[in-house]
C-alpha cells in the first residue's frame, strides 16, 4: 500500500516541478512543505486559469463578436467585471484549500483513488467516473439549493455572489466571485465523492480546474443551447429569479426536483 500510494506523491510533485519549476527561482519554493508547495501550485495555476479563461471569454463575446451574441446594453462595464475579480481575488487562496486538502487525504490513502487507469482497465474507468460525475451534480445542485433556501447561508455566504442580478452585470468574471466559503461548499461534492466512488486522481486534479473554466462559460450569458446542458442561458435565468435552475453541468437535477425553467420557453413566455 506504502509503494502506491507513492504514486500519488510522484503525480503531485512533478505538478509542483511543472508549475512551480517554470515560475519560481527553485530556491523559493523546494524549502517549503510538499503540501504548501500544493497549496502554491494549485493557487498559480488556477489563478492563471481564470484570467486565461476570463480575457479570452470577454474578448470573444465582447469585442470579437461585439453585438452579435449580446446586444451592446448587455455587455457589463470595466468597473463591474474589476469588481468581480477582486472578489474572485479575495478568496482564491481560500479556494486552493481544497484541492490541497483532497491531494492530502489521497496521497495518505484515505479516499477510493487510483492511480493508473490500467489498475481498473477502461471500462471500469468509464463507468466510475459515470458514477462520480452523478454524485457531483447531485451534491452541488442540493448545496447550491440549499445556500437559497436556508435564508442564514444566503445572507451571509451567497448573497456576494448574487449581487450581479442582470446581464449587463454578469461577466466570465463573475464566475469564481464568490465569498469563499461559499465556493468551497459548491465544491465540497466533487471531494466527497473520492470517499465513495474508485476515482483517477489525474481525472478528479483535472476537473477540480475545469470547473474554473466552466463557472467562467455559464456567467457569460450566451446560451449555447446543446441540451442538456446547463449553459448560460440557463443560469442567467437563475441570476435574475434566484429559485430556478441550480444544476450545475446538466438540467437533469432541475427537471428531477421541479426547479427546472428553459431559457426558450422564457423567451416565447416574454413575448407573448
Amino acid at each position: 500500500m506504502d509503494n502506491y500510494l507513492q504514486l500519488f506523491i510522484k503525480e503531485t510533485t512533478l505538478y509542483n516541478q511543472l508549475v512551480l519549476g517554470s515560475l519560481l527561482p527553485e530556491n523559493l519554493w523546494t524549502p517549503l512543505p510538499h503540501a504548501v508547495q500544493g497549496w502554491l501550485r494549485n493557487y498559480i495555476a488556477a489563478t492563471i486559469l481564470y484570467f486565461v479563461s476570463g480575457f479570452l471569454l470577454c474578448f470573444y463575446i465582447y469585442h470579437f463578436k461585439r453585438n452579435i451574441l449580446l446586444p451592446k446594453d448587455a455587455i457589463p462595464s470595466r468597473k463591474a467585471m474589476g469588481l468581480q475579480i477582486y472578489v474572485a481575488m479575495k478568496a482564491m487562496p481560500w479556494y486552493c484549500l481544497l484541492p490541497t486538502i483532497s491531494e492530502y487525504m489521497v496521497e495518505n490513502g484515505w479516499t477510493r483513488c487510483f492511480s493508473r487507469i490500467s489498475d481498473v482497465g477502461w471500462f471500469s474507468y468509464a463507468l466510475n467516473l459515470g458514477f462520480y460525475l452523478i454524485l457531483v451534480e447531485f451534491g452541488i445542485y442540493w448545496m447550491h439549493r440549499e445556500l437559497h433556501d436556508i435564508k442564514p447561508l444566503y445572507k451571509y455566504l451567497h448573497a456576494t455572489h448574487h449581487i450581479y442580478n442582470k446581464q449587463n452585470t454578469l461577466s466570465p468574471f463573475a464566475g469564481l466571485a464568490f465569498h469563499p466559503v461559499d465556493g468551497i461548499l459548491q465544491a465540497v461534492p466533487h471531494v466527497i465523492a473520492l470517499f465513495l466512488v474508485p476515482t483517477h486522481f489525474t481525472t478528479h486534479i483535472g476537473l477540480l480546474f475545469i470547473e474554473a473554466i466552466w463557472t467562467a462559460n455559464i456567467h457569460d450569458c450566451v446560451d449555447g443551447k446543446i441540451w442538456p446542458v446547463m449553459g448560460a442561458g440557463y443560469h442567467t435565468i437563475h441570476h435574475t429569479t434566484y429559485r430556478h435552475n441550480y444544476g450545475h453541468y446538466t438540467v437533469w437535477m432541475d427537471w428531477m426536483f421541479g426547479t427546472l425553467r428553459d431559457p426558450l420557453e422564457d423567451e416565447e413566455t416574454k413575448k407573448m
